[in-house]
């Protein structure tokens, strides 16, 4: 059989990027935190004991992506109770912050780069009580026990690979000092092959396994914490760490073409608007135009440029605002904006919308926020692993955008997120900064289900592309029929409230003209748009598929038995 090329990295190895198992199937960004997860299962740890080694491992093999300093969305499916939960870990906002944090005192935006490399940016992070809550209820191993493998893996060293090494090119300039030292020693980046220990990640995953997490928010790692972030001008305190608390959520559920689908609930409005785009479309018969088509093409856009109209709008920390998410939901808001789609031009009245009369809460400002061309896309991670007994666990974690704020904790080895830049710049609105509260995030953590049996789950990095990527997989898989990793690889599209389209290497040239010519504006260069993992079940034939993005390495393993 011939395999096919996927060329949306030439560096990827395709072979170690799909798996078919009967037992069991991990997926991550990383060849080695998916051999992790893989021994988990084969010691007889369940999927929830696994994706906490996983998470462990990424912050050794993915330190620009994700860590102990970060946050995540991890949503659990326990086949027993047949229930899905979200241990939410996103973070939040020092007591210290207020509205117009990140304006200058002429009222203006400070400028991206500059609002997210300093201690202002850094969130108080919440991964690691959102592992604990799911071990506690769920697990069957100890947190210490999960931790060792990646702590002997930063004692040892591994390799720099591509990914990383292409993050450093791109993004240097974003670490601070005491990152400096070890991503760039002598002052240039690390190259591909280097070997890297990191003893003080090491120290710190030791720390975690004698002491417990308790330790990262109210014991040594927490002042060292305190310290650092003090130093580059940050507001949080032992108190904020202290107080921090994790939620226990309801998936946003929704369903597409017979498929019922559980996403991630608010603070992020990942799930929301993903569950929002599937409904604009459904009635559109998409499977009647080809993969490639400007027909497909056009309504992903102009679908994408609806509802993230109302992203932007509506969306805040349950905790401290009433959205209108019945109405952004309800069968005749969504009719009402469907009537936008037109098939002629890019249409110019794209605009939020009113759910409001749909709803029953209070009407509340929309403030709009400026576009910012130089804004950064945010990286993230996700992984995906399910077990012997058809538990599911579907994870998205992050420190925001490449190596977070830059900031690294002096003497513990890893960075801190900038997460912070997440609520509205230009305050006003639902999203923007206030003492307590998380701020709106994207993620999408995602698991379908057909007669009540998990069919496929998947998720992707980011930031607002997460959305785009796995809704258009998720089409891909129901509507195209393709096969998960042609799914996965079909080049994407996406567009959101900005003016250009950004696009993937292999879309169609004439659908592209044809576009260009009803009024849409293409970005001069393709690139590269998410990282999607997932995992397809085929309960008729007892099979379970894996399969990892060629956007980074990448890599599924199955099991047998």
């Amino acid at each position: 059989m011939v395999q096919k090329q996927y060329k949306r990295s030439e560096k990827s190895s395709y072979d170690k990027q799909t798996a078919v198992g009967t037992t069991g199937m991990v997926v991550s960004p990383h060849p080695v935190a998916t051999e992790i997860g893989k021994k988990v299962l084969i010691d007889g740890g369940n999927a929830v004991d696994a994706a906490v080694a996983i998470q462990f491992a990424l912050n050794v093999t993915e330190p620009m992506m994700t860590g102990v300093g970060g946050s995540g969305f991890m949503m659990v499916y326990n086949r027993d109770s047949k229930t899905t939960k979200i241990f939410n870990g996103h973070s939040r906002a020092p007591q210290a912050a207020y509205p117009e944090m990140f304006v200058d005192e002429q009222g203006e935006i400070i400028p991206f780069r500059d609002r997210s490399t300093r201690g202002t940016a850094v969130a108080v992070p919440g991964i690691l009580k959102a592992m604990d809550a799911a071990l506690e209820e769920y697990g069957s191993k100890t947190m210490a026990d999960l931790i060792d493998p990646s702590a002997k893996l930063a004692e040892e060293g591994m390799s720099v690979n591509w990914v990383m090494k292409k993050t450093l090119d791109n993004f240097h300039y974003r670490l601070g000092d005491e990152a400096r030292k070890l991503y760039m020693p002598g002052g240039e980046p690390l190259r591909e092959g280097d070997i890297v220990k990191k003893e003080h990640l090491a120290k710190t995953f030791r720390i975690l396994q004698k002491e417990g997490i308790g330790c990262f928010y109210e014991g040594d790692i927490a002042d060292a914490i305190i310290s650092t972030v003090k130093e580059q001008g940050g507001f949080m305190t032992h108190s904020d760490l202290k107080s921090y608390r994790i939620s226990i959520d309801e998936p946003a559920w929704g369903d597409y073409k017979g498929h019922k689908i559980a996403s991630c609930n608010v603070p992020s409005a990942g799930g929301t608007t993903l569950l929002n785009i599937l409904k604009l479309l459904e009635t559109f018969n998409i499977e009647q135009y080809s993969p490639k088509s400007w027909e497909k093409y056009y309504l992903f856009t102009e679908a994408m440029r609806i509802a993230f109209a109302d992203k932007v709008s509506y969306f805040g920390d349950p905790d401290f605002v009433d959205m209108p998410l019945k109405g952004l939901t309800s069968e005749e808001y969504i009719e009402e904006r469907r009537k936008l789609l037109n098939f002629e031009r890019r249409n110019d009245a794209v605009d939020f919308g009113n759910p409001w009369k749909y709803d029953s809460v209070k009407e509340q400002t929309v403030v709009r926020q400026p576009f910012e061309k130089e804004r950064e896309r945010s990286e993230t991670t996700h992984f995906t692993v399910t077990d012997q007994w058809g538990n599911i666990v579907s994870c998205t974690s992050t420190v925001e955008h490449p190596f977070g704020s830059g900031i690294m904790v002096k003497g513990y080895g890893f960075m801190l997120n900038n997460e912070l830049t997440d609520f509205d710049a230009m305050p006003g609105g639902l999203n923007q900064a206030e003492p307590g509260k998380r701020p709106v995030s994207c993620k999408s953590p995602t698991i379908v289900f057909k007669d009540d049996d998990p069919v496929l789950t998947l998720g992707s990095p980011g930031g607002p592309t997460i959305i785009g990527s796995v809704f258009e997989t998720i089409v891909n898989v129901i509507d195209f029929k393709m096969e998960l990793k042609d799914a996965i690889e079909e080049p994407r599209i996406f567009n959101a409230n900005g003016p250009l389209i950004w696009w993937e290497g292999g879309i169609d040239m004439e659908a592209k003209g044809n576009l260009e010519a009803m009024g849409y504006e293409f970005a001069d260069d393709a690139l590269v748009i998410g990282n999607v993992q997932a995992i397809q079940f085929d309960r008729e034939n007892n099979r379970i598929y894996g399969a990892a993005d060629s956007s980074r390495e990448g890599g599924a393993i199955g099991l047998e038995g």
